[in-house]
């Protein structure tokens, strides 16, 4: 069974994996990260690390059971109660309600432990998975933006409905 935990150091070769092995899945909907990222991967989880302990971001990884991520969800931007969600789902693991699943914890996460009120959250519209997860789990869309030179639908979601 998978469990979502919020990062820390133990995360980092789990992680950089993750992010190895779907790389050419996430550049479909998303610029890739680059090379830089991987071969800087232990500073930037580091980095990664310190903007969680001073508060304005929370990261989290979906771990299955032999330790393996499934899926990251992170809270960027943490200011005045609201906060940018951010979502990546192993290919291997989407179709099963995964990212769903995820969405709806860190919600909650971000309502009842980090005290947020409002949630934004984006998805290129190409991405129709990621679209139909944000309107499965109570996110309004309010209107197309541009997200690295690419369309995309903004969304928001008040999480104070859900209090």
């Amino acid at each position: 069974m998978s469990e979502l935990q919020q990062l820390d150091l133990r995360h980092a070769p789990a992680l950089l994996r993750f992010e190895r092995e779907n790389r050419a899945y996430f550049a479909r909907f998303v610029p890739d990260r680059g090379d830089d990222y991987f071969a800087g991967f232990t500073v930037r989880h580091a980095e990664l690390l310190a903007e969680q302990a001073d508060g304005g971001c929370r990261f989290h990884v979906l771990v299955d059971d032999d330790g393996t991520v499934l899926a990251r969800f992170n809270l960027v931007d943490i200011a005045d109660g609201s906060a940018e969600l951010g979502f990546r789902v192993a290919e291997r693991a989407t179709g099963r309600g995964v990212a769903s699943d995820g969405v709806r914890a860190v919600c909650a996460l971000a309502r009842d432990r980090y005290g947020l009120r409002r949630l934004v959250a984006s998805a290129d519209l190409r991405n129709v998975g990621s679209l139909a997860v944000l309107r499965r789990t109570g996110f309004t869309p309010v209107g197309e933006i541009t997200v690295d030179g690419r369309p995309a639908l903004r969304h928001v979601r008040d999480l104070t409905a859900d209090a």
